[in-house]
């Protein structure tokens, strides 16, 4: 290399990373305005009425899987919480407590998957008078997960003495899609079921420093679906998707 290449080296090196830059700016400009955003659909079915009683509770246990696993136990723990609100309205018996004291027909192996196999549990010895100690009435199972389903790009970042950063852009779209089937204990049947799906894209942009644009879809499942659940029990109807 000349010695005026030479010279000319570090402007080439600062073309070609604002050249870079502008490219990113560019692809940032069209799919930036869709990270963080998310969309969000409920829905409700109900087989009869239902309004829970101050001494009644509810439990949330995550649905028996055949196979693989069932709703994460923090998202079955976020819906409890949602349920029973701020002010506890709604009394939400803890769910490990409940399957310990009621062992094991309540085991993913012995419970049945439809709520016509309850007479049968109720009917065997001791079980209805469990149940009756705990004070639950309903109990919410819950199906579901949160999944990436597409995704691109490229984002690298390293570091120097002096110096560190990252550049590149990357994008990600998640679906969390849940289900909760409600069953009531004292008549042994199931009183219908509340549904949300949401979706939503994400996205990181490197330059120099990382910005993320984050759709939380997870959380606004469980919001949601917890506040909707809530309504359900004490009588009410169904929220607009």
């Amino acid at each position: 290399m000349g010695h005026s290449a030479y010279n000319r080296f570090p402007q080439l090196i600062s073309r070609g990373v604002a050249s870079m830059n502008t490219r990113l700016v560019l692809i940032a400009a069209a799919v930036l305005p869709l990270a963080g955003c998310m969309r969000a659909h409920i829905d409700e079915s109900r087989e009869f009425d239902t309004r829970i009683a101050d001494t009644e509770s509810v439990v949330v246990l995550a649905k028996p899987q055949i196979e693989g696993a069932g709703a994460e136990s923090e998202f079955l723990d976020c819906i409890a919480y949602r349920i029973a609100g701020r002010r506890k309205n709604i009394k939400v018996h803890p769910n490990e407590e409940f399957t310990d004291k009621l062992f094991p027909w309540f085991e993913p192996g012995t419970v049945p998957t439809r709520a016509e196999g309850l007479e049968n549990i109720l009917s065997q010895p001791g079980v209805a008078e469990r149940i009756a100690a705990t004070g639950v009435r309903y109990i919410v199972w819950l199906d579901g997960g949160t999944r990436k389903t597409d995704g691109g790009g490229s984002l690298a970042c390293g570091a120097a003495p002096g110096a560190a950063g990252c550049i590149g852009f990357g994008w990600w779209e998640k679906e969390s899609d849940y289900e909760a089937t409600v069953w009531d204990l004292q008549q042994a049947r199931s009183v219908g079921s509340v549904g949300t799906n949401v979706t939503g894209s994400s996205a990181i942009l490197g330059v120099v420093v990382p910005l993320p644009l984050i759709a939380h879809t997870q959380n606004t499942a469980c919001f949601r679906l917890g506040d909707q659940l809530r309504v359900f029990l004490e009588g009410g109807s169904a929220a607009g998707g």
